[in-house]
């Protein structure tokens, strides 16, 4: 098509062709003259507000948002953090200068999402104040050729314009659209709901990022292990470990507490999947408010208390042990959870009996003993010891003992599942390997030198670890998760188009009829619709009887040559 079609197209469009859409209109013109500080913060700014910076950020932000997938957060867990600097001593340089141990706080990632925001905000408002002038507004008059629009049908009818202009005004509102009179046509619109949908989709879009940085601003979350028996108060003291948000105070805690009373898992006896979990239930009693009730809380149905949820992330095995001095003194008794390190639950974990022991001479002095346990035994005769089936089968315990200064009174933090021995001496013992020994439930090491023994008790306990967390931006995230996708779902399967008929009186005497329909988009839908359109309006304004053609006048013989030279 030349440019001179397209003027002409557009000047018989008119008002009609104007946007179906409340996007902004893009300036493609070329020159001019050169922008003063005002037209380059214009410019600017209508670049940040368009659509396709904004789909351009929300990239950028799910593409930053991968690193805090793949590399540890000092905010989720430091010590992971700690071990993973010390096992990439290369990348943790780079990593640092890129802030990709606290993605989610660092500057690139904050500029983001704030010019991400800015720039959603920057793009609903104007189309919304466009959008709310457009539902005010009439659909625009017909165009001066109809017959220029992408779908277009014309007939003659017997019917007056008046009654065919009703008829055409009927028919469209009662397929819904917006219609009206306008001259010797009729307007109507129809898909306004894309537009809505349009908005919404962008609106949800914040109201996502206000959830997010609501949650990250007020969030708390803690972790506790709990052997079965024991119990826990949501008290800050009582974490293991505890984070929160800045604007988090510790007075916002949700008041309760509960108990862990037994942990339950199955696992696959036997085929290809033998020792897969299949079931983990930790039964709890809980109090909130003075009333107590009990619950069973399982892997991903966690147990909410207030705006509280308390979640069952990991179990292990904790078996009970007693330590006696030289006399025979119990100066510890109790289950020692051990950490697993692979899928059949081989744990490893310390023993630290802080207080209350003397050796053969009276001194005090501090024991430790290493643990690795197994609960069902394999490796026998091969030098070896682990664990063949998660659940307690053949359950044995090694022990390495050790006397002399835990250090834990040295002011530096320890980790409780570790033993530091660099101011302790090994014990040597006459069974095992002469510093390690092998044992039963039930059975007893006996320490050397009168220093005492440890026997491993035949009550075998497991313990639960829980997240317990409050996340105040969750329920409206979802909501905006929703709202977004149906939003979505609205912009990309509703068509917003426009429809004229146009009746007017012909040379002859009968009515023409001209219908057409211009779409914000091509689509094969349009045509179809007019068809149906014109089909209904069809038994309203039946076609007319097409007008007899002139008859021929009878062709002059012709004149022979010679009559005619007479």
């Amino acid at each position: 098509m030349s440019k001179t079609d397209t003027s002409e197209q557009q000047e018989a469009l008119g008002d009609a062709g104007a946007q179906l859409s409340t996007a902004p209109r893009e300036d493609t013109a070329v020159g001019g003259p050169t922008l003063g500080v005002i037209g380059w913060i214009r410019w600017f700014w209508r670049q940040l507000t368009s659509m396709r910076v904004a789909l351009l950020l929300l990239f950028m932000l799910s593409l930053g948002a991968v690193p805090g997938s793949l590399i540890p957060q000092t905010s989720a867990d430091e010590l992971k953090v700690q071990t993973f600097k010390a096992a990439h001593p290369t990348l943790t340089p780079l990593y640092e200068k890129l802030q990709f141990f606290d993605v989610y706080s660092s500057v690139w990632f904050s500029a983001i999402y704030i010019l991400l925001f800015v720039s959603l905000i920057g793009c609903i408002l104007p189309r919304s104040w466009q959008f709310v002038g457009q539902l005010r507004s009439r659909p625009p008059g017909a165009p001066r050729r109809l017959d220029r629009l992408p779908a277009y049908t014309t007939w003659r009818t017997e019917a007056e314009p008046e009654q065919v202009r009703a008829a055409a005004l009927a028919v469209l509102k009662g397929r819904r659209f917006r219609a009206h009179t306008a001259g010797n046509a009729v307007a109507a619109e129809k898909g306004y709901l894309r537009e809505a949908g349009n908005l919404a989709f962008h609106i949800a879009l914040i109201v996502m990022l206000v959830a997010f940085a609501w949650g990250q601003l007020f969030k708390s979350e803690g972790g506790k292990l709990i052997v079965e028996g024991d119990g826990f108060a949501n008290t800050l003291t009582q974490y293991d470990d505890f984070k929160s948000g800045s604007q988090f105070g510790v007075d916002e805690l949700e008041p309760f507490s509960f108990t862990l009373n037994s942990f339950t898992g199955t696992y696959q006896k036997d085929g290809p999947q033998r020792g897969t979990p299949r079931t983990f239930e930790a039964a709890v009693s809980y109090s909130q408010g003075g009333a107590d009730k009990k619950a069973v809380i399982r892997v991903n149905q966690p147990l909410e208390v207030g705006d509280s949820k308390v979640y069952l992330i990991a179990h292990g095995y904790a078996p009970v042990v007693t330590v006696r001095d030289g006399r025979g003194k119990t100066v510890f008794h109790g289950a020692v959870p051990l950490l697993p390190i692979d899928n059949n639950i081989t744990s490893t974990g310390a023993i630290k009996v802080m207080d209350g022991y003397r050796d053969k001479n009276g001194k005090k002095e501090q024991l430790g003993f290493k643990a690795f346990f197994v609960p069902t035994f394999a490796g026998e005769g091969k030098g070896s010891m682990f664990s063949q089936f998660p659940a307690l089968g053949f359950p044995v315990m090694a022990l390495t003992g050790f006397h002399g200064d835990l250090r834990v009174n040295s002011g530096l933090p320890q980790n409780v599942y570790q033993l530091d021995t660099t101011k302790m001496k090994q014990f040597k013992i006459d069974k095992g390997t002469g510093v390690a020994q092998r044992m039963l439930p039930g059975e007893t090491m006996t320490l050397p030198d009168g220093a005492g023994s440890i026997t491993f008790e035949k009550d075998i306990k497991e313990w639960a670890s829980f997240q317990i967390s409050q996340q105040p931006g969750n329920g409206l995230a979802l909501t905006g998760a929703i709202a977004a996708i149906a939003g979505l779902s609205g912009s990309l399967f509703i068509q917003r188009r426009r429809v004229w008929v146009r009746a007017v009186r012909g040379e002859d005497g009968v009515t023409v009829v001209e219908m057409a329909g211009l779409g914000r988009s091509e689509s094969a839908k349009l045509p179809e619709e007019l068809g149906t359109l014109a089909l209904a309006l069809t038994a309203e304004a039946p076609p007319a009887a097409p007008a007899p053609e002139p008859a021929e006048e009878p062709a002059e013989a012709p004149v022979p040559s010679g009559e005619a030279d007479k």
